[in-house]
């Protein structure tokens, strides 16, 4: 996959995706601020989310349309109030689209219902994140691939049937250019049920590049996921996680962010190959191991002990394994201080 001149997947350092879901709490200067803050700290992109509260429920005071009392973030609260305060007013996606062009990051959304794949389309949006919630939307999955952009399928609560139904839907309607991503869809994520092992599996089971939707605290847990073959990394992002924003209290700020860029790029360099044995970085070091040498100025005829031979760095002299065959022989030669230990010395 190629977005913006960059490639995604195997063998290229990981894609980092900042995602500002609702967290520039109802403003626009703030979701700007937000963009310039994801480019400074060196993240290829920014995501959106591309929703209205009527285009993903419906305001009725039922329990069925409420979060369950005890959530860790929006405990009791309404659906539909819920994604009021949550969602990005459509008229901010062409700003928001623009300042990231002017800073030459890729800008780009999930959608949630045909409406909103319109709009983005209209931006020339340049690819398409279906979210975890929308696995089971095999319509929209077809909508968004038949529009011949990339699509990133988020798996989060997804069995493999669903996960393969969405594959399959997404490659009939002619999507060429899929990635999936492992995900733990809960807010935040315990990291014990992040199960980054599933990566490897994802990609050999679906043919495709997989990446890690992450939400849980920190960056160790989306670093380690470089290491299962992780190409791309999505972390939601806040200018401020105390500042009381809908998804701030599990996202990153923005320091955090060029860390997760720096060090996520410094694992997948670390990945290397499987051969064993000394590297080109270690030539110098292999001169520094152990071996005998004399120690102390000696003459010939002495006799060698351990106040005139020992084991020292550099190499050069006979192996320190060879101390025990050496000691109480006799010196053929004079031999300074600092001279290796040779055979033809004894």
């Amino acid at each position: 996959m190629i977005v913006n001149g960059v490639e995604i997947g195997t063998g290229h350092r990981p894609y980092v995706v900042a995602e500002m879901s609702g967290n520039h709490n109802g403003s626009l200067d703030t979701a700007l601020r937000l963009v310039d803050a994801v480019a400074a700290a060196g993240a290829h992109a920014i995501k959106l989310q591309t929703y209205t509260a009527d285009t993903m429920t419906v305001d009725v005071p039922d329990e069925r349309f409420r979060v369950s009392t005890g959530h860790d973030l929006w405990s009791g609260e309404y659906l539909y109030q819920l994604f009021q305060r949550a969602h990005t007013p459509w008229e901010w996606h062409e700003a928001i689209f623009e300042r990231a062009r002017a800073h030459g990051i890729t800008a780009f959304s999930s959608p949630f219902d045909a409406t909103a794949v319109e709009l983005l389309e209209k931006l020339d949006a340049p690819l398409y994140k279906i979210a975890s919630s929308e696995i089971t939307d095999l319509p929209l999955i077809r909508l968004a691939a038949s529009t011949g952009k990339p699509v990133i399928i988020s798996t989060g609560m997804a069995s493999v049937a669903e996960i393969g139904a969405a594959v399959d839907a997404a490659r009939g309607a002619g999507c060429t250019e899929l990635v999936v991503l492992s995900c733990t869809a809960s807010y935040p994520a315990p990291p014990q049920e992040t199960n980054l092992r599933r990566i490897p599996v994802l990609a050999e089971t679906f043919g495709v590049p997989v990446g890690l939707s992450d939400h849980t605290l920190g960056i160790g847990v989306p670093i380690a996921s470089v290491a299962f073959g992780a190409c791309l990394i999505e972390k939601h992002v806040t200018l401020d996680r105390g500042d009381g924003g809908v998804d701030s209290a599990f996202s990153l700020e923005p320091h955090e962010v060029t860390a997760l860029v720096t060090e996520s790029e410094r694992a997948w360099q670390a990945l290397g190959t499987t051969r064993i044995g000394p590297t080109e970085a270690e030539r110098e070091s292999l001169r520094f191991r152990r071996s005998l040498y004399v120690v102390a100025d000696v003459r010939a005829g002495d006799t060698l002990t351990g106040a005139n031979v020992r084991s020292i760095r550099p190499t050069g002299g006979l192996a320190p394994d060879a101390i025990g065959a050496v000691l109480g022989r006799t010196f053929r030669h004079d031999a300074a201080k600092g001279t290796p230990l040779t055979w033809e010395l004894i």
